[in-house]
């Protein structure tokens, strides 16, 4: 793996006639919207309501209890109106200049996208295909470092965010029906030091595991679909820590 320098030699400054750099800061960037829907189940639109409040603001009460306002300079959440396309793409690059970013998608999915705002925002082709068009022309345009998240078929996705300049990203083959306990044990890994690879594949191994043992199997098929279609996958050029760039 190949790791980028940490420090770097800056333009002639006033006082001293040299001024050395260290790398940015970290900030994270959290996509949440999680609309209320649970896959195959037709609710009424105020139980959905419930489901999306409780989830998102679970999601955001782990980020406080795990640490991320501590280990990270500055944390934008994008939910409910701001989880689009557009409003992605604003907060990553404008949070790039003066930040390295992380990246939570804590969001339905579909193949090659995104769900977003009340799961009818979709991100996909329409909102990446012109963003890696401008990161290849402009490459200051995005400074991303990891990518980690929750949604289905997040594999399909992995190019996407390589060639958007990740240095890591995780997604799952297929729907992943492991939310939790995924979110928390990765958390705790990731914002606890552990290297991305361990942090997401620790958060797999030990939710599949948990829901192995409640899910129903067959002696033909000892490993339940679920834990097959929830299986995540790793890809990247370096495998960082919240410590390490």
């Amino acid at each position: 793996m190949t790791r980028r320098p940490a420090l770097q030699s800056a333009p002639q400054s006033a006082s001293d006639g040299w001024e050395i750099r260290g790398p940015k800061p970290l900030a994270l960037v959290v996509f949440l919207e999680n609309v209320g829907h649970v896959l195959g189940i037709n609710l009424p639109t105020w139980i959905m309501n419930v489901i999306d409040y409780v989830t998102e603001e679970y999601a955001k009460l782990l980020l406080h209890l795990y640490g991320a306002y501590r280990r990270y300079d500055k944390v934008v959440i994008l939910e409910d109106a701001q989880a689009t396309g557009p409003d992605l793409v604003r907060a990553l690059t404008e949070v790039s200049r003066t930040h390295r970013v992380d990246l939570l998608l804590l969001v339905h999915g579909q193949e090659g996208a995104l769900v977003g705002y009340k799961g009818k925002a979709m991100v996909g082709a329409e909102t990446f295909g012109p963003l890696i068009a401008a990161y290849r022309s402009d490459p200051s345009l995005l400074d991303l470092r990891m990518v980690y998240g929750l949604n289905c078929y997040g594999a399909t996705l992995a190019q996407t965010w390589l060639d958007l300049g990740a240095e890591a990203v995780n997604g799952s083959v297929g729907v992943n029906w492991f939310p939790e306990p995924s979110l928390s044990i990765f958390l705790r890994s990731w914002l606890g030091g552990r290297p991305y690879s361990e942090a997401v594949c620790r958060s797999n191994h030990l939710s599949s595991r948990v829901w192995g043992r409640i899910l129903p199997t067959r002696a033909d098929r000892p490993v339940h679909p679920w834990v097959e279609s929830s299986r995540q996958m790793v890809y990247g050029r370096t495998d960082p820590t919240i410590d390490r760039l």
